[in-house]
């Protein structure tokens, strides 16, 4: 039977898999669904979510909560969750708004303790986002980003694939896939060649992304004629990957401040 403790208070019409475990004076409320495995720490609240299975809530999450949204006004929206998360205590994760219905996050993540996401971001696989990072409403986060401390995202802002936000950043425009970012505001400083090779990426593949990259920002070109020139040649879809990030930006995409002299030393480390 599923393992509940007395004091926890669940909605008659939540469902709760069998092999699932509901710690002390958790709270779930109307419209949520917790997969087997799933296990909810103390003084958790869950509503308005489906959540996978295996997940981990230490204690003192905050799941579904209604949007920070002035323009909200009670509609039926939703937080889903996928399989084998981490959440760790104070952290907030927001139901969507009226614009999207929905705030997702997908499997393998861990959230550390205090961060918090708006409502209708959208987070891939296996993202991090360590202690007191905040990633306003509408964000995209690619997946394996790393999000580190006291990092700050504006609303609709998009972090690539493999991107690092590093510690204190606040990132007000996109930031493309494979870099890692910093400053306020946040423009990229390097790739992230660690992250790309502890990942599997070939030499092939990181050579060609190191070109992209150069090409974009180091070689005095206007970025819809770099993106061009690009396009006309052979690069593997983990290169091609930067340019179709940056076509469909909104924001705008951050651009390093270093100068190519420096960038050259940089990105052949």
């Amino acid at each position: 039977m599923t393992k509940i403790h007395p004091t926890a208070v669940i909605h008659p019409k939540a469902e709760i898999d069998k092999d699932a475990e509901i710690g002390p004076y958790v709270v779930i409320g109307e419209d949520t669904q917790i997969g087997s495995g799933t296990r909810v720490g103390p003084h958790c609240i869950i509503e308005f979510s489906t959540i996978g299975k295996n997940n981990l809530f230490t204690g003192a999450a905050y799941i579904g909560m209604p949007p920070q949204d002035y323009s909200y006004h009670g509609e039926h929206t939703r937080f889903t969750m996928g399989d084998s998360n981490i959440i760790r205590e104070g952290v907030s994760l927001h139901r969507g708004s009226h614009a999207t219905n929905l705030t997702s996050m997908g499997s393998g993540c861990m959230l550390m303790a205090n961060t918090h996401l708006g409502h209708d971001c959208r987070v891939g696989d296996n993202v991090i986002m360590v202690n007191s990072a905040a990633a306003a409403g509408h964000t995209h986060i690619g997946d394996r980003a790393l999000i580190s401390g006291l990092v700050g995202i504006h609303q609709f802002t998009r972090i690539g694939k493999f991107a690092m936000l590093s510690g204190g950043a606040m990132a007000n425009q996109d930031i493309i896939p494979y870099v890692i970012a910093q400053g306020d505001r946040a423009r990229p400083v390097t790739l992230n060649l660690v992250g790309l090779r502890r990942n599997g990426f070939s030499r092939e593949s990181i050579k060609a992304i190191k070109h992209v990259f150069k090409t974009l920002f180091f070689r005095g070109m206007l970025m819809k004629d770099a993106i061009a020139a690009l396009r006309a040649e052979n690069l593997p879809p983990e290169a091609a990957l930067i340019l179709d990030f940056c076509e469909t930006t909104k924001r705008g995409i951050a651009r390093p401040r270093r100068n190519a002299r420096e960038l050259e030393t940089a990105v052949n480390d």
